[in-house]
C-alpha cells in the first residue's frame, strides 16, 4: 500500500461517520429487542436465546468477510467501502420491517440478517482504521469510532422517548402486533440513518490503492476462483499465527462481552420488576421500563462519547491496560448498585426541548456512569492494545477474528442464561445484571495481566 501518511482530525472524523448509522443500529436493538419480544410473548427465561443471532452472525461472518476484504480491490469503491455499503443497505431493510412483526421467529428472523448485515459493515471498519492511519493515530481513530459509537447509541436509545415527547405519540398507542407505535417510528429513523451516514464515509474517504505486486495476487485469485478458498486458509493460518497479545486477550473480552449480554437481554425486565414490581409485558409499567431502558444506555452513551477523547492522553499516561482495569471496575460497580438505586430520587432534570414538562434523571441513573466509562474502554483500548501486535498485511482478518473474542462468550451467555444460569438467579432479572456487574469487574482485573508486544510498524509519510 505503500507510505501511510498521517491523516486531518476532518478525515478521520468523516471516515468514520458511517459507524455512527452502523451503531445506531445496534443500539435500536439493544434497548429493545427484548421488549418486541415480550410483546410477541416471549417468556423471561427464553429471552437469552432469541438473542442468538448476533453471536452466531458475528462468529461466521466477521472472519470471513475480514479476511475476504483483506482480498478485495475496486477501483471505484475500493477495499473495505463496498461492505460497508452493503451491509447499511440490508440492514435498513431488516429495520423498517422489525416492527411489523407478527411472531417470534418473524422477528428472530429479522435480527439475523440485521446483525448479519451490521457485522459485514462493522468489522472492516475496524481493519479500515489500520489501513489509512499511521500507528501514532491508532487510538484517535479507534477513540473515534468510540466517540460515534456512543453518539449513534445514545440517539438510537432516546429515539422511543424523544418522539413520544413530541406529542404525536402517546406511550399506549399500539400496532395491531402489540409492539408500540413509537419503537416503528424510532426503527424508521435507523434505516435512514444507517444508509446516509455510511454513504457519506464512502464518499468522502479514498482507500489506499494496494501495490503493483498485491494487485496481480488479487487478479490471480479471482481468475482462479480461489479467493474463498484463500479466505477460509488464511483464517485458519492466522488463528495458528496468533500473537500472543492477543492471546492474553482472550479472558479480558470474554468476561466483558458475557457480561454486556447479560445487560442488554435483562436490563428491561430488571428494571420493570426492580422500580414497577412487575414484568407483565402487557402493562403500561412494562412500557415505561422500555423507556426507561433507552433513557439509562443513553445516559451511559452520552458518557462514553463525552469521554472518547480524554482516553487518548489517559491511555497514554496510565497504560492501555491499566486504565481498561479502572474503566471495567467502574462500570462492574455500577451495574452491582442496580437493587440499591430507584427512579423516584431526582438527582437533577432538563426542560425537554420537543414539548411540555422536562426529562428527569432519578438515582437509577447512575448506573450509567460507571458503565459509559466502561463502554468506552470496550470499544476501544482492547483494539489498541490489539492494533500494535498484529501484522499490517493480516488486519482484516485479525479484527475478524478478534470479534470471536466478543461472541463466543455471547454463544456460551446464551445457552448457560437458559438451561443453568437463570434458574441459579433465582429466575431474578435483577441478578442477572449484578453477575453482569461481577463480568466486568474480573475483566478488569484480567487486564493486568497483558503483556504487551508490538508487531513491525508500518512506513510513515508525513
Amino acid at each position: 500500500m505503500g507510505l501511510i501518511r498521517k491523516q486531518s482530525f476532518l478525515s478521520i472524523w468523516n471516515m468514520n461517520f458511517g459507524f455512527f448509522g452502523i451503531q445506531f443500529s445496534f443500539g435500536l436493538q439493544q434497548s429493545n429487542m427484548s421488549a418486541i419480544y415480550s410483546y410477541l410473548g416471549a417468556e423471561p427465561e427464553k429471552l437469552a436465546i432469541l438473542w442468538l443471532a448476533g453471536p452466531i452472525t458475528g462468529l461466521i461472518v466477521q472472519p470471513i468477510i475480514g479476511a475476504a476484504s483483506d482480498r478485495t480491490w475496486s477501483p471505484k469503491f475500493g477495499r473495505r467501502k463496498p461492505y460497508f455499503l452493503i451491509g447499511a443497505i440490508l440492514a435498513s431493510l431488516a429495520l423498517i420491517l422489525m416492527p411489523f412483526s407478527q411472531t417470534l421467529w418473524m422477528a428472530a428472523g429479522l435480527l439475523w440478517i440485521l446483525d448479519a448485515a451490521n457485522n459485514i459493515a462493522m468489522e472492516p471498519y475496524r481493519a479500515f482504521i489500520t489501513d489509512i492511519l499511521p500507528e501514532e493515530q491508532h487510538s484517535l481513530g479507534f477513540l473515534m469510532q468510540s466517540f460515534f459509537t456512543g453518539l449513534g447509541t445514545t440517539l438510537a436509545n432516546f429515539a422511543p422517548a424523544i418522539i413520544v415527547s413530541f406529542g404525536l405519540i402517546s406511550i399506549s398507542d399500539k400496532m395491531d402486533n402489540g409492539i408500540p407505535t413509537f419503537t416503528y417510528w424510532a426503527f424508521g429513523i435507523g434505516a435512514v440513518a444507517s444508509i446516509v451516514t455510511v454513504l457519506f464515509s464512502v464518499l468522502t474517504t479514498k482507500e489506499y490503492p494496494p501495490s503493483a505486486e498485491e494487485l496481480a495476487q488479487l487478479k490471480s485469485e479471482k481468475a482462479k476462483g480461489g479467493r474463498t478458498i484463500k479466505a477460509l486458509l488464511e483464517i485458519k493460518e492466522a488463528i495458528k499465527d496468533m500473537p500472543s497479545t492477543m492471546k492474553q486477550l482472550i479472558p479480558v473480552q470474554f468476561l466483558t462481552w458475557f457480561g454486556m449480554f447479560c445487560y442488554w437481554q435483562y436490563i428491561t425486565l430488571a428494571l420493570s420488576s426492580s422500580i414497577y414490581g412487575t414484568i407483565d409485558a402487557k402493562s403500561d409499567y412494562f412500557a415505561e421500563a422500555q423507556l426507561l431502558t433507552g433513557g439509562i444506555n443513553g445516559v451511559y452513551n452520552i458518557v462514553c462519547f463525552s469521554l472518547a477523547f480524554l482516553l487518548v492522553p489517559l491511555a497514554a499516561k496510565l497504560g492501555p491496560k491499566n486504565l481498561h482495569f479502572i474503566s471495567l471496575t467502574l462500570g462492574g460497580l455500577g451495574l452491582i448498585s442496580l437493587p440499591f438505586l430507584n427512579n423516584s430520587i431526582v438527582l437533577f432534570s432538563i426542560s425537554n426541548p420537543f414539548g411540555d414538562g422536562s426529562f428527569e434523571l432519578s438515582q437509577v441513573y447512575l448506573l450509567s456512569f460507571g458503565l459509559g466509562i466502561a463502554w468506552a474502554s470496550m470499544l476501544a483500548l482492547p483494539y489498541k492494545i490489539l492494533a500494535g501486535a498484529i501484522p499490517a498485511k493480516r488486519n482484516g482478518v485479525y479484527m475478524g477474528i478478534f470479534n470471536m473474542f466478543i461472541v463466543i462468550p455471547m454463544i456460551i451467555q446464551i445457552f448457560a442464561l437458559r438451561y443453568f444460569v437463570y434458574d441459579w438467579l433465582g429466575s431474578d432479572p435483577t441478578n442477572v445484571i449484578i453477575l453482569a456487574g461481577a463480568c466486568l469487574i474480573a475483566g478488569g482485573i484480567s487486564a493486568l495481566f497483558i503483556k504487551e508486544k508490538l508487531a513491525p510498524t508500518k512506513s510513515v509519510a508525513t
